[in-house]
């Protein structure tokens, strides 16, 4: 038999960075799943946050393709060192480790299955929110069903038939989830594509409020952009971060103007989040300027309201 070997600080190390890249794993599965469901399940009390969902998957892929594999290889060092020296299966670091990881996936399960009673009963139940209730529950069983065989194997009352199974199944799962969410996030060339329509709708609500800025001082529009150059404050109107032209401009009226870009992708319509103005009085949509957009040009016209901009030498509207 080999010669039984004590615990040393690589024994420590290996079980507490397993049981943290689990975790870690598990958290970023579940905010993956989660953006999934928030991106093909919109809910417009949640409010505007698609943009940010796909962020978040781009995050959680990155996450899953380098934490799941490293863990993968910790668990198989472990398991093959504690083949060939039995005795580390009875560590107290990693005995505590097990133990604490059913703890935490039992609370979760249960506080998972309390917060869907409690919604049921509420009325509230959606297939949104039951989907993502199922998401918690199965991965916290996952992780209850392999860290509890672990402790049953450990203790020789529980079969190995079957474990390979799950675990590939597991593997398999993730593997699957993360496949998906490069065709949800879509390729590195078009997330670099949305992010540079990003940019011209960000500099295009930037000159917006220069303009109404220059309207309220000199209570007129701008011939041009170029009248928006401020040499004191430093300001000068962005160009089209791919190309470095100037944005289209022309004012239409006297309180009216339009502003012009050339986008490389369609905008999602998106619900906007309401905003209460007072007791009484209909709700408003936050943000109500619409910034959707086609491929192609697209032109945002846009009037001053004088009850809400007042120019600062002009007498107040009565």
């Amino acid at each position: 038999m080999p010669e039984t070997k004590t615990t040393g600080p690589r024994d420590v190390f290996m079980q507490l960075f397993s049981i943290i890249l689990l975790y870690f794993a598990a958290i970023n599965l579940g905010v993956l799943l989660f953006q999934y469901i928030n991106i093909y399940f919109p809910d417009v009390l949640a409010g505007n946050f698609v943009t940010n969902s796909y962020n978040l998957v781009r995050w959680g892929i990155a996450t899953l393709i380098v934490v799941f594999p490293v863990y993968i290889w910790i668990m198989w060092f472990v398991a093959k060192d504690e083949k060939e020296y039995p005795a580390k299966r009875d560590l107290r670091i990693r005995k505590w480790l097990l133990y604490f990881t059913l703890f935490v996936s039992a609370g979760v399960i249960i506080g998972d299955l309390i917060s869907l009673i409690y919604n049921f009963l509420q009325g509230e139940l959606t297939s949104r929110f039951i989907l993502k209730i199922l998401v918690v529950l199965v991965i916290a069983a996952a992780v209850f069903t392999y860290y509890l065989w672990l402790l049953r194997r450990d203790a020789q009352i529980t079969p190995k038939n079957g474990i390979k199974i799950f675990r590939w199944t597991v593997i398999v799962i993730i593997a699957a989830v993360i496949v998906a969410g490069f065709f949800i996030a879509g390729s590195p060339q078009s997330s670099r594509t949305s992010r540079l329509d990003e940019r011209r709708i960000s500099d295009l609500q930037n000159i917006q409020s220069q303009i109404i800025y220059f309207w309220q001082q000199k209570n007129r529009l701008p011939a041009n952009l170029n009248e928006l150059n401020d040499n004191i404050s430093g300001y000068v109107p962005p160009g089209d971060p791919e190309t470095g032209a100037a944005y289209e401009y022309r004012a239409t009226g006297s309180l009216q103007f339009e502003l012009c870009a050339n986008f490389k992708t369609k905008s999602a319509l998106q619900p906007q989040p309401l905003l209460e103005t007072a007791p009484g009085i209909p709700l408003k949509p936050i943000g109500s300027d619409n910034w959707q957009h086609d491929i192609g040009k697209t032109c945002f016209e846009r009037t001053i309201d004088q009850q809400l901009y007042r120019a600062l030498n002009s007498p107040p509207a009565m």
